[in-house]
């Protein structure tokens, strides 16, 4: 698939020019003179203009030209502490600036949002990075060309255990695993999504543990707020999934947190603004609007003095619908596991990080590709780097980031080291996703 064509008027490079002047024999000589200097001001700009560097012209967009195709979008969220960065570019109105009206639709669940991107009901959502490229590869039978015009956080993830665990003495992934091979018998893991984030984290760290997440154990999915509820009934005995319901299940007495994602992956991707190709294709003005929009509000929102004041936002019913403490602790990097273990964490949820926490980097997006691989839930390699190139908008976003004065790195791919002590880099995806000893 190539990537979503842009109308030939539009852009950042889109220069408007007048209809042809039309001058005369007639026309008297001082009026003739007039019109004369004035169409070659107008051509003449309009060539000055088309040489401008990228964010000068996307200055001049800012400035009102080349406008929003859409005023007002609907974004979708799940009640999570990483929903944020929508919430706060609506309640704040960083919307404005960039000529557009950010309408935040709280979801009930990833299927919901999956479902509603994929019809049209929603223009665009705060939505895993799994879950994206898991629709674009028809994974689970639904295809449909997704974009993602940029990251919305990294860490800030966890998996939770039941306090049953704690009091026997299993307070590590290596004490789980030994206490599952010594006793047998069904133990039930959520995440939220089949090709989502949180299944991956999930997974990843129980094979690092020789744990196989398809056969020593049995996983569900469930969504994000429902998570505390479903384990205080015993309907699980772990699950992963983004804050505040991590630290919910502590402040409920109901688990502990025997792991954080960014201690799988420190500064892993996260959430996305999502959409589909076609809505980018159609409305590429109103997608760079939206992602300068939610890049002023990341920055906001990284400034650790704002913080409780997001939380206080997001606190609301209307959104997240959770004690302001209870997402305000682990929010400013507060983190208590619930079993006697207290640190400041410097790999607390980033929402901006300088732009690094936003830039849709193509490495990122192939690593979901590898692990969907992994446990087969992709029949066979595909293309990996053209895949990412289809999905993540990285023009789109470097307009966006020009409007907003956000440092773009120098390069699409980045390299990590995981919590197994295994690289990632984006150089070899097929021969990663058949590394693992423990896969589908």
């Amino acid at each position: 698939m190539s990537e979503p064509s842009k109308p030939a008027d539009t852009g950042p490079c889109a220069v408007t020019t007048a209809a042809p002047t039309v001058v005369s024999d007639a026309t008297p000589n001082n009026e003739r003179r007039n019109l004369l200097k004035n169409s070659a001001l107008i051509t003449g700009g309009a060539a000055l203009m088309a040489m401008l560097p990228l964010g000068t012209r996307s200055a001049a967009w800012a400035a009102g030209s080349d406008a929003p195709e859409k005023k007002e979008v609907k974004i979708g969220f799940i009640p999570l502490t990483d929903c944020a960065s929508v919430v706060v570019a609506s309640v704040m109105k960083f919307d404005e600036k960039y000529g557009i009206k950010i309408i935040p639709s709280k979801e009930a669940s990833w299927a919901a949002v999956r479902d509603k991107l994929v019809n049209g009901e929603l223009d665009a959502a705060h939505v895993l990075y799994g879950l994206i490229y898991g629709v674009h590869m028809g994974i689970g039978g639904m295809k449909k060309e997704m974009a993602v015009l940029m990251g919305i956080n990294q860490n800030g993830q966890a998996i939770t255990l039941a306090n049953k665990f704690a009091e026997k003495g299993v307070k590590t992934g290596g004490e789980l695993k030994a206490f599952i091979d010594k006793n047998k018998g069904e133990y039930t893991f959520a995440q939220t999504f089949p090709t989502g984030t949180h299944a991956m984290w999930l997974y990843y760290w129980l094979a690092t543990y020789g744990i196989d997440p398809f056969k020593d154990v049995k996983n569900i999915v469930v969504p994000p707020p429902q998570m505390v509820a479903n384990m205080r009934v015993g309907n699980m005995d772990g699950f992963c999934v983004g804050e505040p319901w991590n630290n919910r299940a502590i402040y409920d007495k109901i688990g502990f947190t025997v792991e954080t994602s960014q201690g799988i992956w420190k500064d892993h991707p996260e959430k996305t603004l999502g959409t589909t190709g076609e809505f980018v294709k159609n409305n590429p003005n109103t997608a760079r609007a939206m992602t300068a929009a939610l890049l002023d509000a990341s920055k906001f929102i990284d400034v650790m003095s704002n913080r409780k004041k997001v939380a206080e936002i997001i606190a609301d019913k209307s959104y997240v619908n959770c004690p302001v403490d209870v997402i305000d602790e682990r929010l400013a990097g507060n983190y208590d596991n619930g079993i006697g273990k207290k640190w400041k964490d410097p790999d607390y949820m980033k929402f901006y990080n300088d732009g690094a926490a936003n830039f849709p980097y193509l490495s990122d997006g192939m690593w979901f590709l590898t692990q969907h691989r992994r446990w087969g839930l992709l029949k066979e390699d595909p293309d990996y780097l053209k895949v990412a190139k289809e999905v993540n908008q990285i023009e789109i976003y470097k307009q966006a980031a020009a409007m907003t004065k956000t440092p773009v790195p120098k390069d699409a791919m980045r390299a990590s080291k995981l919590i197994d002590g295994v690289v990632w880099d984006g150089k070899d995806p097929k021969k990663y996703a058949a590394s693992f000893k423990i896969k589908a």
